[in-house]
């Protein structure tokens, strides 16, 4: 099986835009691709793409640091969620993740259409169970590093936005 390389392409256009199921949409803290890498998720190369009528939310309850939030998508007319879209190996790439994610229990995940330039394709995107989510919380430092390490694929505007996300006092340090 192929495993990931810090060489993995991250510009110009996916190599192969016939295949379906083998795209996985990062939108949380697997923005970053060494943490990805590290997870031992197959991908071929990662770049920026877009995921239209949804919104970013931190409000799925955290597994890893009680009271936190991890990032979750809500279904919101005119918004849209900026990411890393990653080309999978092979169709079963996506299974590396579920163990992380919480698959099926804490996030179930759907095909959904994403952008990257002009082109659509159907990705895998996590989206938090109905049981996991909950209002007024707050990320961990940590958590939140991730999600800026995709700022390469990130505009300028939605970076920024990040960057004003409040977090949970005194977790800047990642438990084991």
């Amino acid at each position: 099986m192929c495993t990931p390389t810090g060489s993995a392409r991250a510009a110009g256009k996916p190599t192969d835009v016939s295949l379906t199921r083998h795209y996985y949409f990062a939108y949380g803290s697997n923005m970053n691709p060494a943490r990805v890498e590290r997870r031992r998720m197959p991908f071929v190369e990662h770049h920026g793409g877009v995921l239209d009528g949804f919104r970013l939310a931190f409000n799925k309850r955290s597994v890893k640091v009680p009271g936190a939030a991890s990032a979750n998508v809500m279904a919101a007319d005119g918004h849209r969620v900026e990411g890393v879209l990653y080309r999978l190996a092979d169709g079963a790439g996506i299974e590396f993740m579920d163990p992380f994610e919480g698959y099926p229990v804490r996030y179930r995940r759907e095909l959904l259409p994403v952008t990257f330039g002009r082109d659509e394709f159907e990705a895998w995107v996590y989206l938090a169970n109905r049981d996991y989510i909950e209002e007024g919380l707050q990320p961990a430092r940590w958590y939140l590093d991730h999600l800026l390490e995709g700022r390469p694929h990130l505009s300028e505007n939605y970076y920024r936005r990040l960057l004003l996300t409040e977090c949970m006092p005194d977790s800047d340090v990642e438990p084991e």
